[in-house]
């Protein structure tokens, strides 16, 4: 079981369950729709790892920086920074199917964290950063959200368990993109513009699989 590390303490979420489409801004840059409702995925805990790559199987990945947040006793605990990868084409196609997304979302390696810190009492506001070799590429938070992390967790209750050490990624805002091998990556969570937690990659290239000799 992979695990994350919340205040300092290693924890092993079962799950991480995602929300796409929560900016307008980022609907409307993947030229999609509003959605009726909310709309929910999930990655496994597979999915967690702490290296960030640029490509999957021959498959390029494109990043989504979201607010993430850990769940102990059905509340949310700690936020951290999250970044969503993507295998946008595959996932282009899957859509134009109308089939499921999890080839394109939910394979190992596709969700990378920061270190979870206890959610402030007063935690209106809270907003992320990305920067990408130095600059801004993502900038977004609660208040341009469709639906609230509040909001968000009282849905997820209706219709699934959460258990302690769950992560919820609550949307990425507008600015997506594709990943490059040696691009510096630094993700932050800030409140009243005091950063709260940070965290920094390197992408790198995956390594070509080469068929053995017959």
């Amino acid at each position: 079981m992979e695990t994350i590390r919340v205040n300092g303490n290693a924890v092993q979420p079962s799950k991480v369950l995602c929300v796409g489409r929560n900016y307008r801004a980022h609907i409307k840059e993947l030229g999609n729709e509003v959605p009726d409702s909310m709309v929910v995925f999930n990655k496994p805990n597979s999915a967690i790892s702490d290296i960030l790559r640029s490509d999957i199987h021959n498959h390029a990945l494109h990043y989504e920086s979201e607010l993430a947040f850990t769940v102990k006793n059905g509340k949310l605990n700690a936020v951290g920074f999250g970044l969503d990868l993507t295998k946008r084409e595959l996932q282009s196609a899957l859509k134009a199917k109308g089939l499921p997304w999890e080839r394109a979302k939910a394979f190992d390696g596709a969700a990378l964290f920061s270190e979870f810190v206890t959610l402030p009492k007063n935690s209106e506001g809270l907003s992320l950063q990305l920067n990408v070799d130095g600059k801004l590429r993502q900038a977004g938070g609660t208040s341009l959200m469709i639906y609230t992390p509040m909001q968000i967790i009282r849905e997820l209750e209706t219709f699934t368990t959460l258990e302690d050490g769950d992560i919820i990624m609550t949307g990425t805002p507008a600015g997506v993109g594709e990943i490059k091998a040696g691009q510096h990556f630094e993700g932050k969570v800030l409140l009243a513009g005091k950063t709260l937690v940070s965290a920094k990659w390197i992408a790198v290239a995956s390594t070509p699989t080469i068929s053995p000799k017959t």
